[in-house]
C-alpha cells in the first residue's frame, strides 16, 4: 500500500514537473519572442500601421518565432498595390517588413473608380481611394477598361511619355495632381491651382521640369498658368498668367 502510494506520488510529481516545464517554456517563448520593434520600408500606398496590421495578423501575430515560421521562404501576397512583402526576423523582439509595391505610372478615373496602370499602360489595380504621389492622367480616349489588360488607347506611345514624366517628377521631388494630354500632343501638368503648359514632348523636357521646383515655390498661394512651351537652353522665357487677369 505504501509503495503504491509512493509510486502514485512520484507519477503526480513527474506530471507536475512536465506541466510546469511546458508552461515555463510557453512563458519563455511568449516573453522572449514578443515583437517590440518593427521596421517598415518601401511602403507608399499603405501606412506603417496598416502594413503591421496585415503582416502581424492573428492571436500570435506579435510573436517573432511564429512569424518566422509563418513567412519562412515566402512573403505576403495578394495585397492590392503590393507585389510582395518580405518579413525578416532581426532578433527575437525585432522584425523588418520590406514592401515591394507595384510600379504605378498613373491612374485614370473610370465609372467613379480610380484605375491604376503601370509603365506599359496595363491596368494593375482599381480602387475607390486615390494614392498620394500618383498623378491622374486625363485627355486619353477609351471606351472600356479591363483589369489586367492595357488601356485601350489609340497611341500607346503615350505610356512612354507618362513614364518619362513621372520619373522626372520623382527625380526633382515634385508631386503632380494631374497630367493632361491635349489632342494636339501638348502636355499640361497641374500642381494644385498652378497649371504648367510644357508644350509637346521634346529634348528640353527635363530642363523644364528641373526649373519647376523654384518656380512653384515662387508661385505659392497663386493660381494661373505657367507657360513653358518655348525653351532654348540658357535663354528660357516663361510667362505666368494669373487667373482672372
Amino acid at each position: 500500500m505504501y509503495r503504491s502510494r509512493k509510486r502514485t506520488g512520484i507519477k503526480i510529481l513527474v506530471v507536475l514537473v512536465i506541466v510546469a516545464g511546458f508552461l515555463g517554456g510557453i512563458y519563455y517563448v511568449l516573453n522572449t519572442y514578443t515583437v517590440k520593434t518593427v521596421y517598415v520600408e518601401g511602403n507608399v500606398h499603405y501606412t506603417e500601421d496598416e502594413i503591421k496590421a496585415i503582416v502581424m495578423d492573428g492571436p500570435l501575430g506579435d510573436n517573432s518565432l511564429y512569424l518566422s515560421m509563418k513567412y519562412e521562404n515566402k512573403g505576403v501576397e495578394n495585397i492590392p498595390f503590393v507585389d510582395v512583402m518580405d518579413v525578416s526576423i532581426l532578433s527575437p523582439d525585432t522584425v523588418k517588413i520590406t514592401v515591394y509595391e507595384k510600379a504605378l505610372a498613373g491612374y485614370v478615373k473610370y465609372l467613379d473608380t480610380y484605375m491604376y496602370f503601370d509603365k506599359d499602360g496595363c491596368v494593375v489595380e482599381s480602387s475607390s481611394v486615390k494614392t498620394v504621389g500618383v498623378p491622374q492622367i486625363t485627355g486619353l480616349s477609351f471606351d472600356h477598361i479591363v483589369l489586367g489588360e492595357p488601356l485601350p488607347v489609340e497611341n500607346t506611345e503615350v505610356f512612354n511619355t507618362i513614364l518619362n514624366l513621372t520619373k522626372l517628377l520623382n527625380k526633382y521631388e515634385l508631386t503632380a495632381d494631374k497630367i493632361y494630354f491635349h489632342s494636339s500632343g501638348e502636355i499640361t501638368i497641374y500642381f494644385g491651382d498652378i497649371k504648367v503648359a510644357l508644350g509637346k514632348e521634346d529634348a528640353a523636357m527635363e530642363d523644364k521640369i528641373m526649373l519647376l521646383p523654384d518656380f512653384l515655390s515662387e508661385l505659392t498661394g497663386k493660381s494661373g498658368i505657367l507657360q513653358m512651351e518655348n525653351y532654348e537652353e540658357g535663354n528660357g522665357r516663361f510667362t505666368f498668367k494669373p487667373d482672372n487677369s
